[in-house]
C-alpha cells in the first residue's frame, strides 16, 4: 500500500483487528521512508454495483458517499459515527443481498431515509429536503405531516 503522506511504494502493517461488528479489518500501517503511521480499512465487497442516476447516467457504487450524505443530514447532532458506519454498512448487505448490479439512486435514497428515521427525526426532515427535492414550501408542509403522523421506532421523539 502506498504511503498517503510521502507516496513510498511499500508500507508495514504493525497491527490488525476486524472491526466491533465485525464488518471490517482495521489495520495500523506505517511508512519506512516518512514513519508516519495511518490506518486503513479492509471490507469484503461481493460484487461490483453501479448506480443509476436520474437521468440515466451511471457511477460506480461508492459506500461512503452514503456515509457523507448521513453526516451532512446528521450534522450537529448527537449521533455518533459509528452508528452512521454500521448504518451504511447494514444498506451495502442489503444492496448486496439482491443481487443486481445496477441500483436505481432511488432505492439507495429510500434506504438511507429509512436508517435516518432510525437515528434521528431531524436528519431523516434534513435529507428529505435535499433527496425529495421539494418545489414548494406546500410541499415541504405535507411532508413535515406525515412525519408527524409516524410511528417512530421505540425511545425516538417527533420533533413536531
Amino acid at each position: 500500500m502506498r504511503c498517503p503522506f510521502c507516496g513510498h511504494e511499500e508500507t508495514q502493517v504493525k497491527d490488525s483487528r476486524p472491526t466491533e461488528d465485525n464488518s471490517a479489518i482495521r489495520r495500523r500501517r506505517s511508512c519506512p521512508a516518512c514513519e508516519q503511521r495511518f490506518t486503513t480499512f479492509e471490507r469484503v465487497q461481493l460484487r461490483e454495483m453501479t448506480v443509476v442516476k436520474g437521468g440515466g447516467r451511471k457511477q460506480p457504487f461508492d459506500r461512503d458517499k452514503i456515509i457523507r450524505s448521513m453526516q451532512v443530514a446528521l450534522r450537529k447532532r448527537p449521533i455518533e459515527l459509528e452508528a452512521i458506519e454500521q448504518a451504511a454498512d447494514k444498506i451495502v448487505r442489503i444492496l448486496e443481498s439482491q443481487g443486481e448490479a445496477e441500483i436505481p439512486s432511488e432505492k439507495i435514497g429510500a434506504l438511507v431515509m429509512k436508517s435516518l428515521i432510525e437515528l434521528d427525526v431531524v436528519g431523516y426532515i434534513r435529507f428529505a429536503s435535499v433527496y425529495k427535492d421539494f418545489r414548494k414550501p406546500e410541499d415541504f408542509n405535507a411532508f413535515l405531516s406525515e412525519v408527524k403522523d409516524l410511528k417512530l421506532p421505540a425511545g425516538k421523539k417527533n420533533p413536531a
